[in-house]
């Protein structure tokens, strides 16, 4: 009962509106509550929550609020990662910041797990928790472009296709990953790499202000000129401090057509095909995205792939790319004006919904023949055919950003390098898993830090907090002030002062 008041005490002061009677004719339309319902809190051990405190909680919500055996409960539960079959306690699909507010002070109250889901493709998983409380942002789709002032303003459900569509209908895009079913939110909090990067920075580069729930519930605006510690945090520090309910980013003139498409070389021609590539991207004009694949084609063939993007004029594409073109003859060439939505989609049936994955990643200064032959050899010597490795280009208007302006610290490195497995019957898992494993201990020591959104299911803390080099004490500092009970630890965790140090 002291929880329920608690709770209840601290919603009303918080979200009056909650109490609107449209809440309670929804509350009292959803199926009955007959039981309490056993839950995890964040120490992972069970807790009871009770019918009322349930009732209480459904009633309050302008979206539903899904139980297990509920219509729905089983599809909001599925994010993108097949690997994880979790099934929450309590899934808050919220409509709008005040849903937001109510569940993030239902799961303090109660002091339960809770992850927070954008658009639901985390890496890690860690988008859903197993018998906690999942709030699902997903529902909250709003999207407003101004074309005059060239922002655009959205909410954390929005998928990236649907941002680069409604951009593109004005000429304009920013920086937006490269997979078209990926969510905003995540992509934006941990960084953001994507096609534009190099011309136009990462994602959180270009982000003017975040409105954002914090741990105490409270709703704070927070940009350049109001909460700016907080502005600096979310900018690379991900879910760590809060749940972002409006993102504002600027926006950049981007013709709807784009040079792109992809090179296809034999297998055998990898080591000279990344050696080139080695020394071409490291010159590149930031204009240029280029990344390599080692992958295998729907027919069987390993092949060498370099995915191509170029967002200047046509003509000036055609001269920065001669080189890459003409060094050896490819087995397929697809480079040619294609609308920017395609190319944002064109990456999509490679990583399809549901599938599932396990990733190792870690950034490095530059590809020296070493780790070539090293990644190359692991590749070819592996009988699994769903397994790529990816050479990502970094570089460019990334770099040019100083390490302490955001949270987002590794701007010096060239490339990423990502292991990636995949498959769909559940008995492959381990020999895909042990394949990334594996080759990760190969790999690590040329890299320094990974990409937060990459994280693995299983990294280590050490090796989460020497990803955030000298910004780590920052943010340590900015976890103590929001959120000082680590209620928000389902991401790459910056734990706050007084809880388990990294081992």
């Amino acid at each position: 009962m002291i929880k329920r008041r608690i709770f209840c005490g601290s919603a009303l002061a918080a979200m009056a509106t909650a109490a609107l009677p449209v809440s309670r004719l929804m509350a009292a339309a959803a199926a009955p509550i007959s039981n309490d319902i056993a839950a995890i809190n964040g120490a992972g051990r069970q807790i009871l929550l009770t019918r009322s405190d349930i009732e209480d909680l459904r009633a309050a919500l302008r979206g539903a609020l899904l139980l297990p055996g509920d219509e729905g409960y089983d599809r909001a539960r599925r994010i993108w990662n097949g690997a994880f079959d979790r099934r929450p306690a309590l899934i808050a699909r919220c409509s709008g910041g005040a849903d937001v507010i109510q569940a993030v002070n239902f799961g303090r109250a109660h002091d339960l797990l809770v992850a927070v889901r954008g658009g639901g493709h985390s890496f890690s998983g860690q988008s859903v928790c197993e018998g906690g409380l999942m709030i699902d942002l997903s529902p909250m789709k709003s999207i407003r472009v101004d074309p005059v002032g060239k922002i655009a303003r959205l909410e954390p459900g929005v998928l990236l296709n649907e941002f680069d569509r409604e951009a593109q209908a004005f000429g304009l895009a920013t920086t937006a990953g490269t997979i078209s079913h990926t969510g905003v939110a995540g992509l934006t909090l941990g960084g953001g790499f994507g096609r534009l990067c190099r011309k136009y920075g990462l994602a959180c580069d270009n982000l003017r202000s975040v409105d954002l729930v914090a741990a105490n519930g409270q709703f704070l605006r927070t940009s350049a000129g109001e909460n700016p510690d907080l502005f600096w945090g979310v900018r690379g520090g991900g879910g760590n401090f809060g749940v972002v309910t409006s993102f504002e980013f600027q926006l950049h003139a981007v013709t709807s057509t784009l040079l792109g498409g992809v090179l296809i070389f034999p297998l055998a021609q990898a080591r000279d095909v990344l050696d080139f590539f080695a020394g071409f991207a490291s010159n590149a004009p930031d204009e240029l995205n280029t990344d390599v694949l080692l992958t295998t084609l729907p027919d069987g063939q390993r092949v060498v792939l370099i995915d191509v993007c170029w967002c200047g004029s046509f003509e000036s594409g055609e001269r920065a790319l001669k080189p890459l073109r003409q060094f050896r003859k490819s087995l397929e060439d697809t480079i040619a004006p294609t609308p920017y939505v395609r190319l944002q989609s064109s990456g999509d049936t490679d990583y399809p919904i549901g599938r599932r994955y396990y990733f190792k990643s870690g950034f490095v200064g530059h590809l020296d023949r070493t780790l070539i032959d090293e990644m190359v050899s692991r590749f070819e010597s592996s009988p699994l055919s769903s397994l790529t490795v990816v050479f990502v280009h970094h570089g460019g208007a990334v770099g040019r950003v100083p390490r302490d302006a955001t949270a987002f610290w590794h701007r010096d490195a060239g490339h990423s390098v990502i292991l990636e497995s995949s498959w769909d019957d559940p008995l492959d898992a381990e020999s895909n898993t042990e394949w990334v494993r594996s080759t990760w201990r190969t790999l690590e020591p040329f890299t320094d830090g990974f990409y937060v959104n990459e994280l693995a299911p299983d990294e280590t803390e050490r090796r989460i907090r020497a990803n955030y080099g000298a910004n780590y004490d920052r943010l340590v500092g900015l976890k103590s002030k929001f959120d000082s009970n680590n209620l928000f630890r389902m991401n790459a965790n910056v734990k706050p002062p007084g809880l388990t140090p990294p081992t």
